[in-house]
């Protein structure tokens, strides 16, 4: 199976999860947007959920597809949000932001019962690092903002690359107006630590380390479907 097949598997057993009334948070990503697709067909056939789209862009294609949608501040209670996700851990904690959506992304799993990540196995990883860590800065004193953002990383023994995200040759703008820095540090052995840490800057916005929120993470591979929870650190 190719990637795409892989990613419509997992949104296809992410989608029996859905219930008739659940108020549902949708990611952002190739993968969520294959959830979207299934779940359009669902409420053509008569499912009756209202979701709530972590991104301008998944927000399109549900109006597009005809999937009913509130906001959060209309409907700041979910039930369920489905996302994807760049890295998943053994203890579900994952990267997530590639796709540029980290702050809205968080905001809408952070008001959700439940999360489940989906993601075809190559995102199975034993640490998360190897994919850029995505973080989401103010406009506003950006060269300073990267330089703590180095410091930081120092402080706990990470370095590498910070590269500010660009699209057309001009800085990447997320739907809430700031920019993002990649972050190429490498194996993160302390998520908590980074969090932390990178909070402690006033100019980092959110980073795309998604710690405790995972519930569930739904993962493709060719020899089938694998539904994994968190596995507790040692």
């Amino acid at each position: 199976m190719d990637a795409k097949a892989l990613k419509i598997e997992a949104a296809r057993a992410a989608l029996g999860y859905v219930e008739e009334g659940m108020r549902l948070g949708i990611g952002t990503g190739s993968t969520a947007e294959e959830f979207v697709r299934l779940l359009a067909v669902r409420v053509q056939k008569g499912l009756n959920i209202v979701g709530v789209s972590t991104s301008e862009r998944t927000e399109a294609l549900c109006r597009e597809l005809g999937v009913p949608m509130s906001t959060l501040d209309q409907t700041p209670e979910l039930d369920l949000t489905i996302d994807g996700a760049d890295e998943i851990d053994p203890e579900l904690s994952l990267t997530k932001g590639g796709g540029g959506a980290l702050l809205r992304e968080k905001i809408v799993a952070y008001a959700s019962k439940q999360m489940i990540t989906i993601a075809d196995k190559t995102k199975l990883v034993k640490d998360l690092g190897a994919f850029p860590l995505p973080i989401e800065v103010n406009k506003f004193g950006l060269k300073s903002t990267i330089d703590a953002i180095h410091s930081q990383g120092e402080k706990l023994g990470l370095s590498g690359p910070l590269a500010l995200r660009l699209r057309d040759g001009e800085p990447y703008v997320t739907d809430g107006g700031h920019f993002i820095v990649d972050a190429s540090f490498g194996r993160i052995p302390d998520t908590r630590a980074l969090s932390s840490a990178l909070h402690a800057v006033p100019g980092v916005v959110e980073h795309g380390l998604f710690i405790g929120l995972a519930d569930l993470a739904i993962v493709a591979d060719s020899n089938g479907i694998e539904t994994l929870r968190p596995v507790s650190a040692s």
